[in-house]
């Protein structure tokens, strides 16, 4: 038994002496804060070897990194301005709950991640800053986040890959078309939506891979069309195939199907049928991919042909280069509805869009928290163009804070801190902005509202919402409840999706309970400052239970603060729509930037909340 424990122990003290070693020998700054490459941007479109897919089955070198060396990354002392530390009221906060929290999925991602886009971020301002001192009055930044990208010249588009960099990734709207003829043996080719190189990995993740196969593949002799997405961390993911084996099981994304039924169908054609498919070796074919809000979406020739649902992790932000090879002849590329930010010098009213300073510790009647994503430039400005132009927030009794997580993309870090710099709007989080983490942002309203300003009420939204200001102060005095208040849409009779593809799937492991609790939707929730102040104090005690869908999360703390003695104050609100615009509406759902500036011209014309479109 002796002989026993002393070759444990030697093995183990042995064990230690060789983690100790590896980690002098990979130390974190070496291992993870390394910036990524520039793209080039004069020459989006270039040439590809479309025989090259990405490596499988590789195993990552392995690297044990010290979590406070990664975190220490973000909260190391900078040297920039009382104009610049506006945007990071809340970042000094969050340190004890990124330093603990490993509930949440893609948590250790989002922090090593954030440590390199912030390290980027602050050489950047450094160099900038040097430059404009060397320089008499500075030379000025130029966008680098281009709204079109195109490639239209035939001649130069006869190999068989490409390539067109995105320099700021893509959101809901972005399209990518190509015109081109299927040719060669097969006709076979393949559009490849690929994220960032990852530093130490030989091959960027694939956010979509859409492969067109005339003549079949393993599986079957008709042609088909793959849809998938690859990592190095989890290879391929599960195939979708157009058309479907299961026909009874498809699945709709953003209300459109994942195959549209008549692929494969028999088609009559006069004298002919034939068996209907979208692209056809040797006849021209005009195809777009389309960023929705759940997903991608394919036509082609103006028909619907199959969806793709975004997969966690793999996000339309994250795309930074498209990619098409194969036996296909361009004719063009184009990339349009990118993501990009104003330009500065063309806007008229630059001074009405700045947000009212409001001091550390001022005490106002309602905090609106936005959550937005940092390459959603048009929706914020589609914010402060509408509903932040109440009289409420322009004169700071109301204060609205975009709550923005860092990107792997150097290029939108650049364009969002100076976007926040111009309008001191922004509230920047020390994480890139995986959506599994948004009950971070959360918590992270709740300490604004409570420990940078003093609300009275703290309401959290999305900036696809368009929110109307003035009825939700009117709700609130008229309830004049001021503690223990949840007001919104509540759900008050939910369940856990079990199902495991469910775009809201729930294991027993992260929720064992078989119902929720009270919650109130999304898009438009208040609660009072009894309530903000109290996660708060449990999220720095380290005794808030996480939970990645952030408005059932609020329900789950309520309800924990209620068996605790809270008196709890479900308020329920029909005005907010989750889905949609309904007239009367207090909260829209799901606007973009047009339908934005269409509802505030009603109610500046009629002060009535009359919807737009049909």
């Amino acid at each position: 038994m002796k002989k026993w424990y002393i070759y444990v122990l030697s093995a183990s003290l042995l064990t230690l002496t060789i983690l100790g070693y590896l980690i002098i020998q990979n130390p974190i700054r070496e291992a993870y804060i390394s910036s990524p490459p520039y793209f080039n941007t004069t020459n989006p479109l270039e040439w590809i070897n479309s025989s090259s897919p990405p490596v499988q089955n590789q195993t990552p070198n392995p690297q044990i990194v010290s979590t406070d060396e990664i975190v220490s990354t973000l909260f190391i002392h900078r040297n920039i301005s009382f104009n610049e530390q506006q945007p990071l009221h809340t970042w000094n906060h969050l340190r004890h709950l990124i330093s603990h929290d490993r509930v949440l999925p893609n948590t250790v991602e989002a922090i090593k991640d954030g440590g390199i886009a912030w390290n980027n971020l602050m050489t950047t301002v450094e160099d900038d800053k040097r430059d404009m001192n060397r320089s008499s009055g500075g030379k000025k930044k130029e966008k680098q986040c281009p709204h079109f990208l195109s490639k239209m010249n035939a001649t130069e588009l006869n190999d068989t890959g490409y390539k067109l960099k995105v320099p700021c990734g893509l959101t809901q709207g972005s399209s990518v078309t190509f015109i081109g003829i299927p040719n060669g043996l097969l006709g076979n080719f393949r559009v490849d939506l690929t994220g960032e190189p990852l530093p130490g990995e030989p091959d960027p993740p694939v956010i979509l891979h859409y492969n067109v196969r005339l003549h079949g593949d393993k599986i079957t002799e008709d042609p088909v069309i793959v849809q998938n997405t690859w990592t190095i961390a989890h290879d391929w993911g599960e195939e979708e195939r157009c058309p479907s084996p299961e026909p009874d099981k498809i699945k709709k994304v953003d209300e459109l199907d994942q195959c549209n039924e008549k692929v494969g169908k028999v088609v009559n054609t006069g004298a002919n049928s034939r068996s209907y498919f979208p692209f056809k070796q040797g006849y021209l074919s005009v195809a777009t991919l389309r960023v929705g809000s759940e997903g991608i979406q394919m036509t082609v020739d103006g028909k619907h042909i199959s969806s793709f649902a975004f997969r966690e992790t793999l996000e339309p932000w994250l795309v930074s280069e498209v990619r098409i090879s194969g036996d296909l002849k361009l004719v063009s590329v184009v990339a349009s509805g990118l993501p990009t930010s104003e330009d500065l010098d063309h806007i008229i009213d630059l001074d009405s869009l700045k947000s009212p300073s409001i001091p550390v510790g001022k005490k106002i009647n309602l905090l609106i928290g936005v959550f937005s994503t940092a390459n959603n430039f048009k929706r914020r400005m589609a914010v402060r163009r509408t509903w932040m132009q109440y009289p409420a927030v322009k004169s700071g009794k109301v204060a609205v804070r975009f709550f923005v997580g860092l990107h792997k993309n150097r290029l939108v870090n650049e364009e969002l801190w100076n976007e926040a710099k111009t309008y001191g709007d922004i509230q920047l989080m020390p994480f890139v902005d995986y959506y599994s983490l948004i009950s971070w942002k959360t918590i992270a309203i709740c300490i604004f509202g409570t420990e940078v300003i003093s609300a009275k009420y703290v309401m959290k939204t999305d900036d696809d919402a368009f929110v109307r200001v003035d009825e939700i102060l009117n709700s609130l005095n008229r309830i004049n409840v001021t503690n223990g208040l949840l007001y919104g849409l509540i759900n008050s009779d939910s369940q856990p999706h079990r199902n495991p593809d469910s775009k809201w799937y729930i294991s027993p492991e992260e929720y064992p309970e078989e119902n929720y609790p009270p919650w109130a939707h999304g898009p438009g929730y208040v609660i009072s400052h009894d309530i903000a102040k109290a996660i708060n104090n449990k999220h720095k005690k380290g005794d808030l239970k996480m939970f990645k869908l952030e408005d059932v999360a609020m329900g789950i703390w309520i309800n924990d603060l209620k068996k605790n003695g809270l008196e709890v104050r479900y308020e329920q609100e029909e005005r907010v729509y989750n889905e949609g615009c309904k007239d009367g509406y207090v909260v829209a759902h799901y606007q973009g930037p047009r339908e934005m500036l269409c509802l505030w011209q009603k109610l500046q014309e009629g002060n009535r909340a009359f919807c737009c479109g049909s």
